[in-house]
């Protein structure tokens, strides 16, 4: 797509200067009386034209004439006026972007002002989503391509507009977009390069750049502060085990209660001796994606969001691999709060790393709130597909948060149920409870009603399953197949509230 999206001017002049003008029309309509004006004779023979069906997201194209007229003007279709939402700027977005790369236009100038008002709507979260669905589409990630692959020439774009409000918006989507895009790289990058010490060099690096605080838990720490998971999921593997720690602090909150966010970082996943099949491995780098949107959301936060309360971060990371050593069916392991805990299936593994960290989390963070991600069962892909990503929270305002920063992100998310039924299901004949329940129902709820063993009374506590939700096999809207990000932004929407 691009090579990189830039904000030329966050307040141009009706003069600006750029290779192609961007408006707006409705379904069914014509022209705005302020997009009349600047589309001018071209672009109003444009809209008449079969192409220009005002469906949310068409191109049409107009070719001006004269002096200081742009090379080309795109109309781009806004759907039904009682559609139109903020969030329908990332399709619009995607839509023009997409032609875009085609043109290989270096400068753009959006004008939407007109339509934004009619459908009276936020032109600073309107312009905030246009940022985000250009950003997300010209995220790539080429540098694994070696001598066979030829270069791809890619356009550096910059992006104007005359409306403050939509500038103000457009400049803080870019930004998010490319904290999306640092999750997405490290989604990205394979299991041989990304072990969990590349994961920690990452978030150090990350952490000195953006001003965070990072600790690393690694060796006899963690035998130390008894993280009974990741010592028993990572021990077959060469590459060791470690919790990261990012901590966001701005001056005067110190004694603030932290939100929490804890991320499944499992950077491989062989699925242990519980061995998957049928090629049933492909994919598995992106086991870590929970742990990937956590460190973008931590980027945002930094960069972008800035909240004026502490955020903590923790990444459970771990590789579960094969070998002598490797943890067993059958085992029984004890948490650092006491549970018991038999191990049925060994491909049930990232309930067991996030069950260290939510237990520190509770213990030593004294949160206001823990937030977990995790790719952590096929099951929410069953149930919800790839449209929502699965959602456990008993706590109202919490839960409300979340649904609030979903909506704004677009990343949605959709409640399932807890209930103390389903944490019977989890009870084990030798121990606490098991690691995975031996029957076929219920898998994602499973999954939640384990980690709800590690979670303190009292404590409000959100679970997302992202297993459907972090990754796309096509391309779709502003997003090219393969990871998606999915959480980085909702995580950093969440905290701006």
């Amino acid at each position: 797509m691009f090579d990189s999206v830039s904000l030329a001017a966050s307040r141009g002049s009706a003069r600006s200067a750029a290779d192609v003008l961007v408006l707006g029309v409705f379904k069914g309509a014509s022209l705005d009386d302020k997009s009349k004006p600047l589309a001018g004779d071209a672009g109003a023979g444009a809209i008449k034209r079969g192409e220009a069906t005002g469906e949310l997201g068409a191109i049409a194209e107009a070719f001006p004439s004269g002096r200081g007229a742009p090379s080309r003007i795109i109309i781009v279709g806004l759907g039904e006026k009682s559609s139109l939402s903020a969030g329908s700027f990332r399709a619009i977005a995607a839509g023009v972007g997409r032609r875009l790369a085609v043109t290989k236009d270096a400068s753009v100038r959006v004008e939407f002002a007109g339509p934004i008002a009619a459908a009276k709507l936020d032109a600073g979260a309107c312009g905030s989503a246009f940022g985000e669905g250009l950003g997300l589409l010209a995220w790539t990630c080429d540098h694994f391509r070696g001598s066979a692959t030829p270069k791809k020439d890619r356009t550096r774009l910059k992006v104007s507009t005359t409306h403050a409000p939509f500038a103000d918006g457009l400049a803080r989507g870019l930004a998010l977009a490319e904290s999306a895009n640092v999750t997405r790289t490290l989604s990205q990058t394979p299991p041989n390069i990304a072990t969990p010490a590349w994961m920690a060099s990452e978030a150090r690096k990350m952490a000195r750049k953006v001003g965070l605080s990072c600790e690393v838990m690694q060796g006899d720490r963690l035998e130390k502060e008894r993280f009974t998971g990741l010592i028993n999921v990572g021990k077959a593997s060469e590459n060791a085990p470690c919790m990261i720690r990012l901590e966001y602090a701005p001056r005067g909150a110190a004694r603030e209660k932290p939100v929490v966010l804890v991320g499944k970082t499992m950077t491989y996943d062989s699925g242990g001796l519980s061995l998957k099949i049928n090629n049933g491995m492909k994919g598995m780098k992106r086991d870590k994606d929970g742990g990937c949107a956590v460190f973008g959301a931590m980027h945002a936060i930094a960069t972008v969001i800035k909240p004026k309360h502490r955020v903590v971060a923790l990444l459970a990371c771990a590789e579960n691999s094969i070998s002598d050593e490797a943890y067993r069916p059958d085992d029984v392991i004890t948490f650092r709060n006491g549970v018991s805990v038999e191990v049925t299936n060994t491909d049930a593994e990232g309930r067991l790393v996030l069950a260290d960290a939510l237990c520190w989390a509770c213990e030593k963070e004294n949160p206001s709130a823990v937030i977990d991600l995790a790719t952590l069962t096929g099951g929410v892909v069953v149930a919800l597909g790839s449209v929502y990503a699965g959602m456990w929270c008993d706590d109202d305002r919490l839960r409300q948060r979340v649904e609030r920063a979903a909506e704004s992100s677009g990343e949605l998310v959709w409640r399932l149920p807890h209930h103390q039924k389903y944490r019977d299901m989890m009870k084990s004949p030798i121990a606490d409870i098991v690691n995975s329940a031996p029957v076929r129902e219920a898998h994602p709820i499973q999954g939640a009603a384990f980690l709800s063993y590690f979670v303190e009374n009292g404590i409000p506590w959100c679970h997302l399953d992202i297993a459907g939700t972090h990754a796309t096999e096509r391309d779709a809207g502003p997003f090219i197949a393969g990871p998606t990000g999915f959480g980085a932004r909702l995580l950093a929407e969440l905290l701006d509230q």
